[in-house]
């Protein structure tokens, strides 16, 4: 006999269905009813089931969120739609995600109700059947699929998961979100080459997902444990420096695990951030092989070139393109997209220079120049240490400066020194004097009346406004 579950948010209609059917003569029995998509995991977290009867709209968890979890956290059970005659948009959605077949509940009559049980359960004993099949050719075969994982990234952001609980490899075994967005991992029942694993996603699949088969896993327990056991890895770093192909890529988990101890932990070095290599053809060369040498990790990407959008919006970057730059990290998700993404970086810093008319010796100093005003902005620094610093003439510097600042190196210096205070009053509790001390004004009132002239609110306005 097979268990079955009902969920319904309507108690009549749920009471209805149940009642309506001999489920005993068609070899069902129904163990359990709930009113929506958690009370029902809920319930079968302490009751095995074998089938799941399941409407779409209800409150808490919709039914498309309980057959996405029902694939995940219980894969032998089969799910059917329970829909109205205006939902039928909705259940190629949930047949999409795994249900194997529905039942429009204004249309279920007495005189054909078991003419539709019939056919679901004989879908079910035969999606069982081949479960039993891959499990026992598995164990003939000394469990290759034991060693076995295969792991999904999206080629984008946000891509839909639904089709992966449909892949027959998927079957019959748990398919898992691991911790990092947006990345599935499932373990076979049976073993997979990397070209079966390509002409069962198709060219469709393979356009929208990259597949990754790790092997090496004997005895690595629970798909859980793997899935820690991949994100403890360096599975995403070696992925993300891979060469571009649309077929699976294979890895070994001992060689993630000899490149994870090898690993320098992935951070941005600090001398990029001179920006050097976006003025010379050899700096560039350099730092793409030392990125590649250093496997910097794909998060420290997403920060050096956040950082790189916001510190020199207005000054290298046009505030459009700085939003436009911004806005392109997203679709960053290899090594060759960020490669692109500081390429076109590089190039508009290019031709910045070349529309102030200035060497790249010239545009260098006063990019060095900018840091070093940021990183002292607070101390009692002024034009002429600033240009001995670059090593520029005083007079030279001053030319220079206000044609890349579009403004003079006090009114420049004034404003770093205000973001500064903004930072340590949002960040901090020190009291305004100290605060107008450490962001390099001599005197708290004078400090006031300036903040009060760029921010529009006195800085204990501003603290309180922004806590």
């Amino acid at each position: 006999m097979l268990r079955a579950l009902v969920v319904d948010d309507e108690k009549l209609v749920r009471k209805g269905f149940i009642s309506i059917i001999d489920w005993a003569s068609l070899g069902i029995v129904i163990v359990g009813e709930a009113g929506d998509g958690a009370a029902a995991l809920e319930w079968m977290k302490s009751s095995e089931i074998d089938l799941l009867f399941t409407d779409i709209t209800m409150p808490r968890m919709d039914g498309f969120e309980l057959i996405r979890q029902v694939r995940q956290q219980f894969p032998q059970v089969q799910s059917v739609v329970l829909t109205c005659h205006h939902e039928f948009d909705y259940v190629q959605e949930a047949m999409r995600l795994g249900a194997i077949d529905y039942i429009v509940k204004t249309l279920l009559e007495v005189d054909s109700s078991d003419t539709v049980i019939r056919r679901i359960v004989e879908r079910c004993h035969w999606e069982r059947g081949k479960i039993t099949s891959s499990a026992e050719t598995a164990s003939r075969q000394a469990s290759p699929s034991a060693g076995q994982a295969i792991v999904f990234v999206p080629r984008e952001r946000g891509e839909d998961s639904g089709e992966l609980f449909r892949l027959p490899l998927a079957k019959g075994s748990r398919l898992i979100r691991l911790a990092s967005t947006g990345i599935w991992l499932t373990q076979p029942t049976t073993s997979n080459t990397a070209a079966e694993i390509d002409r069962e996603l198709g060219d469709r699949l393979l356009a929208i997902w990259r597949p990754i088969m790790v092997t090496g896993l004997e005895g690595a327990g629970s798909v859980e444990e793997i899935g820690r056991l991949v994100e403890g890895s360096t599975l995403l770093n070696c992925l993300f420096y891979a060469p571009e192909q649309t077929g699976t890529l294979t890895f070994a988990v001992s060689e993630l695990k000899q490149r994870s101890r090898l690993d320098h932990g992935g951070i941005v070095p600090e001398h990029w951030y001179t920006l050097r290599w976006a003025l010379h053809t050899d700096e560039w060369k350099t730092m793409l092989a030392e990125a590649e040498r250093l496997t910097v990790e794909p998060e420290a990407w997403h920060a050096f070139t956040g950082r790189l959008g916001m510190d020199w919006s207005g000054l290298l970057f046009a505030t459009a393109e700085s939003h436009r730059l911004l806005e392109e990290r997203e679709r960053c998700r290899t090594w060759r997209d960020w490669r692109d993404w500081l390429g076109r970086a590089a190039s508009l810093i290019r031709s910045r220079m070349d529309e102030l008319a200035m060497s790249r010796e010239v545009m260098g100093c006063l990019i060095g120049a900018v840091i070093y005003m940021r990183q002292h902005a607070g101390d009692k620094i002024n034009q002429s240490d600033v240009a001995s610093h670059v090593s520029m003439s005083r007079s030279y510097f001053s030319q220079c400066f206000a044609k890349l600042a579009g403004a003079s190196f006090g009114d420049t210096l004034r404003t770093m020194r205000i973001d500064l205070a903004k930072r340590l009053l949002r960040e901090t509790d020190a009291p305004v004097y100290e605060i107008a001390e450490r962001a390099g004004f001599e005197d708290d009132k004078y400090f006031s009346r300036v903040f009060r002239e760029y921010a529009g609110l006195l800085p204990s306005e501003y603290r309180a406004a922004n806590r």
